[in-house]
């Protein structure tokens, strides 16, 4: 007969108790069965592992025995452990493709309060444009995506909405227009120089639409967009949420001809089964 785990663990428990009575309250189990497992035990092994039949003295081999049976058990409690910690969604990891806006204003807090209920879990974030979040959620190198999109947009599920305006530079042609009137068209980008990125595209405008095919510098990260407008390059569009903070020299409104709405819109691929970790994350977003 093979050593079978259960006998390891069993003479274990027998070897620190020492004896078949303690055991067999500490197992829940008769002493005669546990004796009977035992008997198979070293017989498997050919030669006995304790001194005596009270089970309170081992031989040589009996401790080198209790050493293997001790990390076996060990070993096979870490692994049953980690295994219920992933069903309960306490541990695994989560890979996120994020658009850069949602990455730096979404993600923080939704990132926080995740990890205070599952601090075991690992999470893999990476930032890019919505089309390439696609293609990573599409070849499962991302469990999770989250793209921008219009609204309205059937594509995945809304979590968040909000307007799309002008970004631009203080004291620049825009922001001597702004300050003249309350409501400010997109024909003030023909003022300055539009920096590029995928978002303008939402835009169903006529000025919009000729600025994107006369511009040569187009952006992708959020934060360099940012830079470049506070260093005068040029204004750029962008989500009122992603201005959360002042920024030095960086000012933000919405045109109303027409209103754009934005929307952060979540993903994930179509077939297949995810781990508790991936659909806990899902439902926290």
């Amino acid at each position: 007969m093979a050593i079978k785990l259960e006998m390891l663990r069993v003479f274990r428990i027998v070897a620190e108790k020492g004896s078949l009575a303690s055991a067999s309250e500490e197992l829940g189990r008769t002493p005669s069965a546990l004796s009977m497992m035992l008997a198979q035990l070293q017989d498997d092994i050919g030669a006995p592992l304790f001194e005596t039949d009270r089970k309170n003295r081992l031989t040589p081999l009996g401790q080198h025995v209790l050493d293997e049976s001790a990390r076996a058990t060990d070993a096979f409690g870490r692994s049953v452990e980690a295994i219920r910690r992933h069903a309960s969604s306490l541990a695994g990891t989560v890979r996120v493709a994020a658009t850069p806006s949602a990455t730096t204003m979404l993600l923080p807090h939704v990132i926080a309060a995740f990890r205070a209920e599952r601090p075991e879990v690992r999470l893999e974030i990476s930032d890019t444009d919505s089309q390439s979040v696609h293609r990573r959620v599409l070849l499962d190198e991302a469990d999770i995506g989250i793209i921008s999109a219009a609204a309205g947009s059937s594509d995945g599920v809304a979590i968040l909405e909000d307007e799309l305006g002008i970004v631009y530079r203080e004291g620049g042609p825009i922001a001597q227009e702004a300050e003249r009137s309350d409501h400010v068209s997109w024909d003030v980008l023909q003022l300055e120089t539009l920096i590029a990125n995928p978002l303008c595209h939402l835009v169903q405008h006529p000025t919009v639409t000729s600025a994107l095919a006369q511009c040569n510098l187009s952006v992708r990260n959020t934060s360099a967009l940012l830079s470049f407008v506070s260093a005068g390059l040029g204004a750029t569009i962008l989500p009122h949420s992603v201005l959360h903070q002042q920024i030095d020299q960086v000012r933000f409104i919405v045109p109303s001809d027409p209103i754009t709405l934005r929307q952060l819109r979540k993903i994930k691929r179509p077939q297949g089964q995810v781990s508790p970790a991936v659909e806990a994350f899902w439902q926290a977003l």
